[in-house]
Parts: C-alpha cells; structure tokens; sequence
C-alpha cells in the first residue's frame, strides 16, 4: 500500500486527483454533519452573494447552497461507484472469458455486444428510468448493466494479445485450468487497463445519473446535484442576475469530481505500467 502510494504521488497529476476525490468522500463522510442540509426556506434571504454565513451564497428560497452541495454528494458519488463497480466488473468477466475461450463462445458473446453497442445508451436508460421508479441503487445498477459493452469488446481485445504471451502458453503446458489461466495469469496484467476505465467508468455515470434527474427521469428520492440543477431551472433561476452561484455551484462539483477522477487515472497508469515508470 506504501509503495503504491508512493507510485501515485510520482505523479502530479495522480496526488492531486487522490486528493481531490479523498476530499469528496470526506466531504461525504463528514459534510453532512458538519454543514446539515438547510429545508427552511427564507425568501428575505433569496440569491444572497457569498458571505461568511453563506459561502456559496443562497439559493431561491434563501437557503444555503454549500449544504446542498455537501448533501447532495453523497448520493451522486453512491451510484458513481456502484454503477462503475458493475460496469467493470461484468465487462472483466465476459470480455475475458470471450478471448480467452474464442470459438462459438467468443462468437456468440461478440455478437451480442455488437447489438448492444447498436442501441443509443442514453435514451433507452431515459425510457427505462421513466417507466421504471428507480431508487440510487437500482438506477446505478441500470447504468452499469448497459454500460458495459464497449469496455467488454476492449478487454477481449487485451485478453487475445495476452494469451499469445509465452507465460499463458506455459501455463497450459503445466495443465492449469481455464480458471487459475484467468484469474491468476491474466487479471494481473488487466488491472492497469481495468483500474483506467472504473475511473472512466464513474465520470459516465455521474454523466447519466445527473443528466436524467436533471430531466426529471428519476424520482426526487434524495437531495444530489442533479436535483440542484433541475430545481435551478424549472423555477426560472437562470432569468434572476443574482442566481449564478446557485446554478454554478453543483456544476463546478461536479466538475471537480471528474476532473479528480481523470487525474487519478493518470496516476494509476503509472503504477501499473512499468514503462511509463521508465
């Protein structure tokens, strides 16, 4: 762990997105308690500037934005993960198992990816978000189970260049299973390429998920920045000169996640890439 960290911070880049995103969860662990979410409504307060009181300012009810924000993150940064985690994890498998078994089994799987990629991800989770009443957990487990496609069809790929390697073909000269070939042969030498597109895979669901409820595609169940978003424009605030940090504000906490999560990214290609270290 010592030494993995010590890889990361190498970088510039990949400290400073370790920074930024241990920032998020801390925010998220202890934000709430530190700054509770504001529900009483002041209109004397309506589109205050930022002050000591108000950081962020307020919003069109005159309350505070900066608990918002800190509230909000923690529902945003849930389904990031969970949708990331499934994402990635049902690409491993598949796209693993696609090139390292070829045959009538890569066949099949490759041609379902195929129809899958066909299909407009982002509409049909509109649609199914609209019919479907989906809490943080089920409408990240929905962004995962149709984002994986893509990734899956890049992992077979890594997988048919590694099995070529002169360590697979011993290992099948030793008789090892198609299991321990998988999981202790390859995986190591995917981690790199896996650990890449979970941060690549947060940045889309966070994408998704603030995308439909700024839509109002998915229930108002918690307080996140999408709803902030949403609630900004339905009740006209972009027509207030006064109302620009309200609507700023989750933007640029949003943008910040991201941008954490890219420069995290770089770090952990260094560490998993030896000639990058180079």
């Amino acid at each position: 762990m010592t030494s993995s960290f010590k890889l990361i911070s190498a970088s510039r880049a990949g400290l400073a997105g370790f920074a930024i995103l241990a920032f998020y969860i801390v925010m998220t662990i202890i934000g709430p308690i530190l700054r509770p979410l504001d529900t009483i409504p002041k209109p004397h307060k309506m589109y205050l500037p930022p002050s000591w009181e108000h950081p962020l300012g307020t919003d069109n009810e005159g309350r505070d934005i900066l608990s918002e924000v800190v509230c909000g993150a923690s529902s945003v940064l849930y389904v990031a993960f969970l949708a990331a985690a499934t994402t990635v994890l049902i690409a491993t498998l598949l796209g693993s198992l696609a090139g390292f078994k070829g045959g009538i089994i890569d066949s099949c799987m490759m041609s379902i990816v195929d129809i899958l990629l066909t299909i407009p991800q982002f509409p049909l989770m509109a649609i199914l978000s609209g019919i479907m009443r989906l809490d943080d957990s089920s409408l990240a487990l929905l962004i995962g189970l149709l984002s994986w496609p893509a990734l899956a069809r890049a992992i077979r790929s890594q997988v048919l260049s590694l099995k070529e390697r002169d360590f697979i073909e011993a290992a099948k000269a030793l008789g090892l299973g198609a299991g321990h070939i998988v999981l202790v042969e390859l995986m190591p030498n995917l981690m790199p390429y896996v650990a890449v597109n979970f941060a690549f895979a947060m940045i889309s669901a966070v994408y998704t998920q603030v995308g439909l409820v700024f839509l109002g595609l998915v229930p108002f169940r918690s307080y996140n920045w999408g709803v902030m978003i949403n609630l900004a424009w339905v009740r006209g605030a972009i027509y207030y000169r006064n109302s620009v940090y309200y609507i700023l504000s989750p933007i640029m906490a949003i943008v910040g996640f991201e941008l954490g999560a890219i420069m995290l990214a770089r770090g952990l290609e260094l560490l998993f890439n030896p000639r990058l270290r180079e």
